[in-house]
């Protein structure tokens, strides 16, 4: 297991909330950052990228989707008029935070989000604190690049001045043991589960279930089962974002591991598996294609048509749902979800005995 680096703190004034400076238990804002990860995560991501391009479906993982320019395209997703997934979590989220934040409200504690990505979401929570659970509360964003948790961070900042933030440039499928210590919230929003199959995700969620208490909570982001068409036009914007989100990943391998794929070569393909109850995005070659990953020390062939598998997002029934948290270990304590039960945000705690 990797040393966490030094923390590199930095002071951020106070400017304008919806608390006041003597509403809050602190002068001032305050952020640190601290690091799991290699310097630029090179050989991580050289090991991962080798094992997928080697695999009998070739694949790159889905969170090398995620680079600075990656986290601004897909911010851009989730406005688009397709993409139900993010607008319809805002909705539950809005109506529901004051709710969920009350965990706060009983005493201090972390709120920990994994993937945090873009702090559209988390906004939404923080506004359902009322003035003892902001007192009580330390935000943890944890993400893979560094440069979407600051920018987010400082935008928090600006909006949340007494906000205490300790952001944690980390792989979450592997530092999962790095999390703060302590009473904890896990917000795992977004969907972000459904990018791992069955056997992955329950694991993952057994990983988390280990680090909880008896008293800690998790808030699990899942999409829902519905009408294929509705599910497939959300990964097939017509202004084309997706596809170049998606094509992003291999501009990312070509920056880190010194490759010298064309972007043109590929084609964006996505598409819904109603066997798998799973979204599969794809890269397929548009023609015979070599390239060369230095960094990963490999020489990639492929024929007409061959794909890259890049991101797979399984769709839930609540049968379904139900199963991955028993297997982990988890029992829900609320549902929240919407009018058409698209999406839902499920609290979970640990089984008890």
């Amino acid at each position: 297991m990797r040393k966490i680096n030094p923390q590199r703190v930095f002071d951020t004034p106070c400017k304008h909330s919806g608390l006041t400076r003597s509403d809050s238990f602190r002068p001032e804002g305050l952020l640190s950052v601290s690091t799991c990860m290699d310097t630029d995560f090179r050989q991580e991501m050289a090991e991962d990228v080798l094992s997928g391009m080697t695999g009998s479906v070739k694949s790159i993982p889905c969170k090398y989707l995620y680079d600075a320019y990656g986290s601004r395209l897909f911010d851009r997703i989730c406005t688009l008029p397709e993409y139900y997934p993010t607008r319809t979590e805002l909705e539950i989220l809005d109506r529901n935070a004051h709710l969920i934040m009350e965990f706060f409200t009983e005493g201090e504690g972390s709120l920990i989000e994994i993937g945090s990505g873009s702090d559209l979401k988390i906004r939404s929570l923080l506004k359902g604190l009322n003035r003892e659970g902001a007192r009580h509360v330390r935000y943890v964003p944890v993400d893979i690049c560094e440069t979407s948790l600051l920018r987010s961070a400082h935008r928090l900042l600006d909006d949340f001045p007494w906000l205490c933030i300790h952001a944690l440039v980390a792989d979450f499928t592997r530092h999962i043991n790095h999390l703060q210590d302590g009473r904890k919230l896990i917000a795992f929003l977004g969907g972000t589960f459904g990018n791992f199959t069955h056997e992955q995700g329950v694991a993952l969620l057994k990983g988390f279930a280990g680090i909880m208490s008896g008293r800690d909570r998790m808030l699990l982001g899942i999409d829902m089962l519905k009408p294929p068409g509705i599910i497939e036009a959300a990964y097939n914007d017509q202004s084309g974002v997706t596809a170049e989100f998606n094509r992003n990943i291999l501009r990312h391998v070509n920056h880190r591991l010194r490759a010298d794929f064309r972007l043109d070569d590929f084609e964006h393909l996505a598409f819904f598996d109603p066997d798998r109850e799973q979204v599969e995005m794809h890269l397929r070659a548009r023609s015979r294609i070599s390239a060369h990953i230095a960094e990963a020390g490999l020489c990639v062939s492929l024929e007409p048509g061959e794909t890259i598998l890049t991101e797979i997002s399984r769709k839930f029934s609540r049968m379904r749902a139900m199963d991955c948290f028993d297997q982990a270990g988890l029992v829900p304590v609320r549902w929240f979800t919407d009018a058409n039960a698209w999406f839902s945000l499920v609290e979970l705690a640990v089984r008890a005995g």
